[in-house]
Formats: C-alpha cells, structure tokens, sequence
C-alpha cells in the first residue's frame, strides 16, 4: 500500500474511533446531567455531540486531501488539509473565548451557579480520562503522519476534556466551599485552548501564503545536494510547504563543458539523494546552469547569439579562410556568463587529412576575435558524421 493511503486510513481510522467515544460520551453526560439535574453536565454533554461535526469535517478533509493531482489541482489537494486546519484552530479559538467570557461574567457577578451532584463527578472523571486518551492516541497518529489537521482534532478533543475537568473542579470546589475556583480553572484552560488555536491557525496561514521551509531544513538539504558528483553549487533555492510535504525549486551549477544529458543525469542525481535522505520531501524542480546566474541576473546571458547565428558566421568565416566546403561532424557551442567557446570536429575523410589542423584553428580564432562574445575556438578531426 503507497505511504500515502497509508497515512489517509491511519488518519481517518483515528478521527471515527474518536467520533464514537464523542457520541457515547455526549450521551452519557447529557443523561446524568438530567438525573443529576446539572446544567454544566449538560451543556459539556452538547460540547461532545458537537465535535462529530468537526470530526466528519476532518474525514471529508482527509478523503479529499489525499486525492491524486488533477487538470484543475496539478499540484495535489494538499492544501485542503490545510484549511482544515485553520477551520479547526478558529474553533478552539472560539471556544476558548467563549469559555473565558462565561467565567469572567460568572466571577464579576459573583455569580454561583447550580452545581452538579456526584454522579456528574463521577461522568466527568471517566470524560476526563476517556477523552484524554483520544487525545494522545489521535496527537500519536498526527505526528507520525505529519498531518495538522490530525493534530489540530486531537486538541479540539482535548477541550472536552478540559471542560470535563472545568465541571469536575466546579463539583469538588463546592463541595471544599470555594465555588469560584470553577470560573478560575476554567479561565485558565481557555487560555491554553487558545494559545494552541492560535499557533496551529497561524502555521497553516503561513503555509498557505508560500512561507519558505526553515532555513536550518533548507541547509540540510543543500548540504545533501553538494554531495553529489558533478554539484558546483546551487541557488536559487525555492522552498514551500504543502500539507506534510515540502516542494523545492533549486538551480544546480554545473561544468560549463558537460553535454545537456550528463547535466539533467547529475540533476535527476541530486533529487534521488534528497528523496532518499528526507521523507517530507514531495516535489522538486531543479533548473542546470553552466554559471551563478544568481549574482548577475537569469537573463545576463541572453544577449549572446544562437546556434543558428554562430553557426551563418562560421560558414562566412569558413569561406573567408578558403575553406566553403570543409566536411563538419559537430558543432558544440558552449555558453559561459557573457562569451561562448567553440568546438568543431571535422570529419576524418580525404578533404581533412590534408589540412594543416593547428594552422585552420589559429586563422578561425582570429577571424572571430572580432565578434566580442567569442572566447576561443577548438579544432579536431572526428569519425561519425552527423548535421551540423
């Protein structure tokens, strides 16, 4: 099975065991609190009912986000996780403030509310545990897979938690006859509610508007890269985060006098080395240059001349030598920062055998002095013939 249905069924596997105790215990507490005659009991019970909705958000999100690429998603549906996640962390944060505010009204009113009896101390207690291991099995799941939606559920299922423990200090405190103690505990967990909203909506938007990996993760891979044989350099280093997943563009300099296949062989190289040393590592686009066209612009070279105009010179050139006919194998023009190198193989045949090779090259690299892009021409012989 891919790693990534893998990751898809772990997640959604977790989220529907959680959707269940959610259901159970909702009922539970909804029950109790009526025998018990417990308000909070209650209104906990209607906080568990209320996460199946967040956790058939987060299958739905899962189901979805783990989609191949398409026409109108070429990329993947990585990102639908990610607004997920920033869905699930204004959640928290809402509860959070709507927690806070209720015990702020309840402490400046000084306000004591109806209290639950003991068996809602009893359901709040078995809440508390129950729902505290969902909660380190679902963060488990989500760290293993690096999904922060996994992780953002598990800590909105933590919050039941928290308000079960909000009833049961609220229970215990009235009965040691400090009531207020629920209002403070109760406080105090909205602000840990909100604090974790608040750091996983915010890592999603960064994602979201491209942020780039950190540079500590970034060295990491340019370090691996640089092991590569063939590697010069490499800059223009682009990076992104998509779900669990990181896409890079990356520009690799390599030896000026390697051939376009050998250049793409030591790319295709680099981006083997990185997927087998980094497994959050999705795509990578790598562009081969010849030269840091980082310090001096991508189109610095771009105002040298073509193979079609270097090639309507030499035939001029050529026949300014005495030479129009002369049998050529290959052309190879290879382009540095702002000049080009020349090298011509004639075919080894009876109208080049009886040329004065060393004499010919000398003449050739005069005649194009006078062009000031040109750096040097070299001259050999060759055996196979193909177009010029």
């Amino acid at each position: 099975m891919p790693e990534s249905h893998s990751h898809q069924s772990q997640a959604q596997r977790i989220t529907i065991i959680g959707s269940i105790f959610d259901t159970l215990l909702g009922v539970l507490k909804i029950i109790f609190g009526i025998m018990a005659h417990s308000s909070a009991l209650i209104a906990d019970g209607i906080h568990s009912l209320s996460d199946l909705v967040t956790d058939i958000l987060v299958v739905w999100i899962i189901k979805y986000s783990h989609q191949e690429p398409d026409e109108e998603h070429p990329w993947g549906h990585a990102r639908f996780e990610t607004i997920g996640t920033v869905i699930l962390g204004c959640v928290l944060v809402a509860v959070a403030g709507a927690m806070a505010y209720d015990s702020l009204l309840t402490l400046i009113k000084n306000e004591v509310l109806q209290l639950p009896e003991w068996p809602a101390l009893v359901i709040a207690a078995i809440s508390v545990l129950t729902k505290e291991v969902i909660f380190r099995y679902t963060l488990a799941v989500g760290q293993r897979i690096k999904s922060d939606l996994i992780i953002a559920n598990a800590w909105h299922s933590r919050t039941d938690a928290f308000s079960s423990i909000v009833v049961f200090v609220g229970v215990a405190g009235a009965m040691a006859g400090i009531a207020w103690l629920d209002s403070v505990a109760a406080i105090g967990v909205a602000l840990i509610i909100a604090k974790v909203g608040w750091d996983l909506t915010w890592k999603s938007i960064l994602e979201l508007v491209d942020t780039a990996l950190p540079e500590e993760q970034i060295q990491a891979y340019a370090d691996v890269i640089m092991g590569v044989e063939g590697v010069l350099s490499v800059h223009s280093f682009k990076s992104r985060s998509m779900g669990s997943q990181g896409l890079l563009e990356m520009h690799l300099q390599v030896a000026p006098h390697l051939s376009a296949s050998e250049g793409h062989y030591i790319g295709d190289k680099a981006v083997f080395r990185l997927m087998q040393e980094f497994e959050d590592i999705g795509h990578v686009i790598f562009h081969i240059d010849t030269f840091d066209d980082d310090e001096v612009g991508h189109d610095a070279s771009l105002i040298l001349p073509t193979r079609t105009e270097i090639s309507g010179i030499l035939w001029e050139l050529l026949d300014q030598a005495g030479h129009p006919e002369l049998s050529i194998n290959r052309l190879a023009l290879f382009y540095r920062l702002d000049f080009v190198e020349i090298e011509l193989m004639l075919l080894d045949n009876s109208d080049t055998q009886a040329l004065d090779i060393k004499a010919l090259e000398e003449e050739l690299n005069r005649l194009f002095r006078q062009y000031p892009w040109f750096r040097c021409l070299h001259l050999w012989q060759g055996t196979q013939s193909t177009r010029l």
